[in-house]
């Protein structure tokens, strides 16, 4: 079954409609949440909260998606990529929620111009289709050029800071590309709790 069947069940208009994130500050934050048809990279330590992020927006409910796992363990509903080349991910993505996890360790195993092109190709799929593909990207381990490369190749850009500061940890979301829309000038900060991201609803300006 080939990729255009595969990446299916999302309907396609001329209106640019939003898919929400699965995290309500951030949805407020983009007005909505993801455009349909875009392509998005999230991107912090492993520490950050990236993996419940990615998660929160794979299972919202009412809608089908795909995770694919090639990075830690794969919990049910999850697609195991672990030895599986990014040119077989392509004809495994159903629905309009799709996550990559992580391109990171794509990039590591096989090369920064194998995980363009599969950006490339996931790219034209999804904006057929209407659907999203978010890929988590980990901070501190790709070259400056690899990071700038990626950054270009997706739509929306958002990185998940924490700092620490005596006894308080504070985590940022921070959008710094939303293409066609304007980036927000705020942070929102949010905490990691028992059932997932909890942003604040009333963001600072920074």
């Amino acid at each position: 079954m080939d990729a255009k069947s595969r990446i299916a069940d999302v309907p396609i208009s001329g209106k640019s409609k939003k898919r929400s994130t699965g995290i309500i500050g951030l949805n407020l934050l983009l007005d909505g949440g993801y455009p349909e048809g875009t392509i998005i990279m999230l991107y912090g330590t492993p520490t950050s909260g990236l993996d419940v992020a990615a998660h929160q927006f794979w299972r919202v409910e009412g809608e089908e998606g795909t995770y694919l796992m090639n990075d830690g363990e794969v919990e049910t509903g999850m697609i195991d990529a672990t030895d599986q080349h990014p040119e077989m991910y392509l004809n495994q993505m159903v629905g309009g929620r799709i996550v990559v996890d992580s391109l990171s360790i794509v990039v590591n195993k096989y090369g920064i111009e194998e995980a363009l092109k599969f950006l490339r190709m996931t790219r034209d799929e999804v904006k057929k289709r209407g659907a999203n593909m978010l890929f988590v990207v980990y901070s501190g381990i790709h070259t400056p050029m690899e990071m700038t490369r990626m950054m270009r190749a997706a739509d929306i850009v958002i990185e998940l800071t924490s700092h620490t500061s005596q006894n308080d940890v504070e985590r940022l979301i921070c959008v710094h590309k939303n293409k066609d829309n304007a980036v927000p000038s705020r942070m929102i900060p949010f905490n990691i709790v028992e059932s997932g991201i909890e942003a604040s609803t009333t963001s600072r300006v920074v």
